[in-house]
């Protein structure tokens, strides 16, 4: 679509009941991000209150109409991900505006390929906005859904505003609670940062304020770190969440097993275990609305009355087939059905079960077909490759979940973002439990594949040649590992924690990784970066085959104010609790390797970290720890999953949750602009 056209949904598709928006961009330097938001307006062109203004804070409608998926990683960047349930929308809702800001004085122009992409209920993309020329905007509409005589029509727009979300929320009439949206995002006053001549802060000065407008923790009194929970908007129900700490227990000793809702000791077998999994899944997500929304919104289904079922036996030729489960959703009288597929432990889905669930949904008229295994999927490489059959008219989509993502998405509701009552709230406790016990086989990724000990080898003995596609299998399996990762991290802190795709984002996925798969055979080398809201830079993780030691590290760039002797104090100090073999280095400028050292050995002359005369400005410092990794190719207590994610935990949980964002001074705002 070109600037300012517009065109009517029903035209491009016929599944247009509810429809998934995501907004798209590349950084350059791999660490730049926005936010997105939805403004529901009136007939007036204004909000009804306060309440129709969605982002991250305020991220789901009460009736399902609008709900904010997240961030996805895709080959060519981020994604932010919106559903929309058109059916759902109230009768005096006229427009839906789309929108992203940046935070303090980042601006759009530092992103590439800002695009937005409006797919239907069956996950087809039908129509793509690329904005050309961002530039100094920290905010931008990308688009809006409206209504005519009747219809849905989507409009590309490309409206920036200089003064960030505070101008766009305010133009649409959202009165902006100062404690519900952090002022760094609403390009509001902020405290200017210490100019050179400043005295340096004492130990245990408050922290400079976080750009992205999450604080940063900083230890208490008696060193631990702490997470001001962020303020919700005024209009915002109170929700319930697991509290902090566990009750006392009333058992006379510790052999006493509490009495769980699923419980998990006669699971014998793995069919056991899929036959329980599914159950326990599908009814928790009929009971509590908010947890089986989220689960399914993302593959078109409509808000509404939900009901699952188990076991559910369907005609197919001579041999009736038996899908482990079946979800329904009513939505004014119209019906949305999914089969679901489920495996647990490491068994692998297989092709010709879920094609002869395609084949039932086609006929039948269902919408979806989703897939629950340990495994998690990547773009361009599907679990299962399904043929469709291009003369039936009705649509079917193939979703695939993780039961690591189901975990993630049950984590950020009742640790973060809180349900409606305390019933649901147990429930997703006993999931939750249920879940992560050793024995309910859903524990996500949990094996490197059978190229693993060869490949490892092949390194060992310098036999390993580029073009060995034992070696492409383990880059995958690395992917999927990191991808974890993210997903049991993210769902912990409640934050967005993302990989990075870098300077190869634009590449084919399967040509993109046909180069790693070269790289590891030539270097011994599997690298990955992983992006964590609230810390100041990227965290790289690099699993080193020819000496068996993991590396996670972080770059932080210096401060645009002070002295350099400042920065090495105040990074030494904000490090009191990590590791004394943590590594810290001085970048610097131009090529020539800057001063390094353990903690352990800077923290009484933290001034060994600066150059001597003439080596060079400062441009950053670098903080590294090392550890052995796992060799096995499985999740047990040695093997190379467990060690990876252990590393990755421990270098986020001692080191990157301590240290600062760097500050920068505000750049004047300016009056809305046109972005094109």
């Amino acid at each position: 679509m070109m600037k300012g056209s517009n065109v009517t949904l029903s035209a491009l598709s016929e599944n247009v009941g509810s429809v998934v928006v995501s907004l798209g961009w590349v950084s350059p330097t791999g660490e730049g991000d926005a936010d997105v938001s939805v403004v529901l307006l009136g007939s007036g062109g204004k909000v009804r209150d306060d309440s129709d203004f969605y982002f991250y804070n305020n991220p789901v409608a009460a009736d399902g109409s609008v709900q904010l998926l997240g961030k996805a990683p895709t080959e060519a960047g981020d994604e932010d991900r919106i559903g929309f349930d058109l059916t759902a929308v109230p009768e005096d809702v006229d427009r839906m505006v789309v929108a992203a800001s940046r935070y303090r004085d980042a601006r759009f122009g530092e992103l590439e390929n800002l695009t937005v992409t409006l797919a239907d209920a069956v996950g087809d993309p039908v129509l793509r906005f690329t904005i050309e020329d961002a530039d100094t905007v920290s905010a931008v509409i990308f688009g809006e859904l409206y209504r005519r005589s009747g219809e849905w029509k989507f409009r590309a727009v490309g409206q920036g505003y200089a003064d960030g979300l505070a101008g766009l929320a305010t133009d649409f009439g959202v009165d902006i609670d100062d404690d519900a949206v952090p002022q760094e995002a609403l390009g509001g006053p902020e405290e200017e940062p210490a100019g050179p001549d400043a005295p340096e802060p004492a130990d245990g000065d408050a922290a400079v304020p976080n750009p992205d407008g999450v604080p940063a923790p900083r230890p208490t009194a008696d060193g631990a770190p702490t997470r001001r929970p962020a303020a919700r908007p005024r209009t915002a129900k109170k929700k319930i969440t697991l509290p902090k700490a566990a009750g006392k227990s009333l058992a006379e000793n510790d052999s006493w097993r509490e009495a769980r809702l699923f419980p998990v000791t006669a699971l014998k077998s793995d069919r056991d275990r899929e036959t329980r999994a599914t159950s326990v899944l599908l009814s928790v997500m009929a009971q509590v609305p908010e947890f089986g929304r989220r689960l399914t919104a993302g593959f078109g289904a409509p808000a509404g009355r939900m009901e699952t079922y188990a076991e559910v036996s369907l005609p197919h030729g001579d041999t009736p087939r038996r899908p482990d489960g079946v979800v329904r959703v009513e939505r004014a009288g119209k019906l949305w059905t999914a089969l679901v597929e489920t495996k647990t432990n490491g068994n692998a889905l297989k092709a010709d079960q879920v094609q002869a669930y395609m084949d039932i949904a086609a006929r039948r008229g269902y919408e979806a077909v989703i897939t629950l295994s340990n495994d998690v999927a990547l773009e361009g490489s599907p679990l299962v490759d399904v043929k469709v059959d291009g003369r039936r008219k009705h649509k079917v989509a193939l979703r695939h979940l993780s039961w690591a993502e189901v975990t993630q998405q049950a984590q950020m509701l009742i640790r973060h973002e809180g349900v409606g009552n305390r019933a649901h709230a147990w429930l997703l406790e006993e999931l939750l439990h249920y879940l992560q016990h050793e024995n309910s086989g859903c524990h996500g990724f949990q094996n490197m594949g059978p190229a693993w000990v060869p490949v490892r080898n092949g390194i060992d003995d310098e036999t390993l040649c580029q073009g060995d596609p034992r070696a492409l299998d383990v880059v995958e399996s690395w992917e999927r590992l990191i991808r974890q990762v993210c997903l049991g991290l993210g769902g912990e802190l409640g934050q967005k924690v993302l990989p990075v795709r870098g300077s190869r984002g634009g590449r084919d996925p399967r040509e993109r990784r046909s180069l790693l798969a070269d790289q590891l055979c030539l270097q011994g080398r599997l690298q990955a970066e992983l992006r964590i809201e609230g810390t100041p830079g990227v965290l790289a993780v690099v699993a080193d085959l020819r000496t068996g030691r993991l590396r996670t590290s972080m770059d932080i760039p210096a401060p645009d104010q002070g002295y350099p002797l400042s920065w090495a104090k105040r990074l030494v100090r904000s490090l009191a609790e990590a590791p004394a073999d943590l590594h810290i280095e001085t970048l610097v400028e131009g090529d020539s390797a800057g001063p390094r050292g353990t903690l352990e050995r800077l923290r009484p002359e933290p001034a060994d970290l600066l150059p001597k005369a003439g080596g060079g400005a400062i441009t950053g410092f670098r903080v590294s720890l090392l550890k052995g990794m796992g060799s096995g190719r499985g999740n047990a207590e040695t093997g190379f999953i467990r060690s990876v994610d252990d590393a990755v935990r421990r270098f986020y949980g001692s080191v990157a949750v301590n240290l600062d964002r760097p500050t920068a001074r505000r750049a004047p705002a300016r009056p809305p602009v046109p972005v094109g």
